[in-house]
């Protein structure tokens, strides 16, 4: 067995495989946005990831399960306090926030929004309040053209977005402004990510660019990340991943526009011999499709991904190491837009690696955390690794 020296990590972003125990606490009871999507269209064929063991975690019409999996497979609990994007991601790399992160369901403070107008330099701000993102521009985005204003909206997340036409504020002055609210928004209203959303078209056919950007807090303690680059291992970031941890831990960052740009840019980097950890998170699930509660799209997606699992299989060397989670789920059934509270898969997998552990329900996604260390040699104090039970006879290392 050759010395591991690549972990391709990647997040599905939102793709959940059933309600946790305290689901309904959270408004989720019944959510399980894989299985509940294949219900309602009739079947969901995923080959590739259910040759991993996906089948095998949670029922799928059209995935059934396998008798002994290609990779090693289970199951992760969140066990911090939420279901958004950070908690999720923060505690995949070993940071378990200690309280949810401040959301704003009735809108931001009017001292709040003051300060920031007078430090942003804008007359005021449109919206203020719960929206979806594609809504909000359809309903106040002429009224922003008009004035200028910027729209800034929340949602059940703790977000801060700023939404504005490309053309009324350039990039270069909206993330200037997303800085400004990111600097405000600390203490008692750190809010988890303050969000730049430009779009561009015509009243009656605004869109979203792809130049989305995001502001995030930095992690309050030391991550797997920051240990593998202490360690001189690096840390190369794929999509959205670098903005989630404000650039903390990572040795370079590569954004992307979309699944496919995300995917290319991964094999890329592979092929390439960059080495040590590659984390990649694909967007468009969640941004896309669960939000908008969009299972047809979703399903599209998922189908589109798992068409491109072979070209990744084929990139790969022979000791490399691929890990395949989720952050949350965000069920596009139900009438909720928000994330939903859900167990996410975890698939394991490499050329070496036999296949067919069952891995079985973990504690935390900090386990992730703990795997990646022991593969890198590394000690990490949170997690338990599930390393030994995926390579049953690797030598100690």
């Amino acid at each position: 067995m050759a010395n591991i020296e690549r972990v391709v990590l990647i997040v599905i972003d939102s793709v959940g495989i059933g309600a946790m125990p305290d689901a309904a606490e959270w408004g989720d009871a019944g959510a399980n946005t894989v299985g509940n999507m294949a219900r309602k269209r009739g079947g969901l064929p995923l080959p590739n990831l259910g040759r991993l063991g996906l089948g095998n975690l949670t029922e799928i019409v059209g995935t059934p399960p396998v008798d002994r999996p290609a990779g090693a497979y289970g199951r992760m609990a969140i066990a911090s306090q939420g279901k958004d994007t950070m908690t999720g991601h923060w505690e995949m790399v070993g940071i378990r926030p200690e309280a949810p992160f401040r959301t704003y369901p009735d809108g931001f403070p009017p001292d709040l929004i003051a300060e920031f107008c007078r430090r942003a330099g804008v007359p005021g701000v449109l919206g203020n309040k719960v929206a979806s993102g594609t809504a909000i521009i359809d309903e106040l985005g002429e009224r922003h053209m008009e004035t200028g204003c910027p729209i800034v909206y929340t949602s059940a997340d703790s977000v801060f977005q700023v939404a504005a036409h490309e053309k009324v504020i350039p990039l270069k002055e909206l993330y200037e402004i997303c800085r400004i609210a990111r600097n405000i928004l600390t203490g008692e209203h750190a809010v988890g990510r303050v969000i730049a959303r430009p779009f561009d078209g015509e009243p009656g056919s605004f869109y979203r660019t792809g130049n989305r950007h995001d502001f995030s807090l930095k992690p309050p303690g030391q991550t797997v990340l920051s240990l593998l680059q202490e360690n001189r291992i690096p840390v190369t970031a794929i999509g959205k991943i670098s903005d989630i941890f404000a650039g903390e831990g990572i040795s370079a960052s590569y954004p992307t526009k979309g699944n496919r740009d995300t995917m290319e840019q991964t094999l890329k980097q592979i092929r390439s011999g960059t080495w040590g950890l590659i984390f990649a998170n694909f967007i468009d699930f969640d941004m896309l499709y669960g939000h908008r509660n969009n299972p047809s799209g979703y399903a599209k997606a998922l189908e589109e991904f798992d068409g491109m699992l072979p070209h990744l299989d084929d990139a790969l060397q022979q000791s490399d190491v691929v890990i395949i989670t989720g952050d949350h789920g965000c069920d596009p059934t139900t009438p909720s837009t928000d994330h939903s509270r859900e167990y996410v898969p975890l698939l394991v997998y490499g050329k070496t690696l036999q296949g067919g552990s069952n891995l079985g329900t973990r504690d935390s996604f900090t386990d992730v955390a703990a795997t990646i260390a022991e593969i890198f040699g590394l000690p990490f104090p949170e997690g338990k690794s599930f390393w030994r039970q995926v390579c049953q006879e690797c030598p100690e290392l």
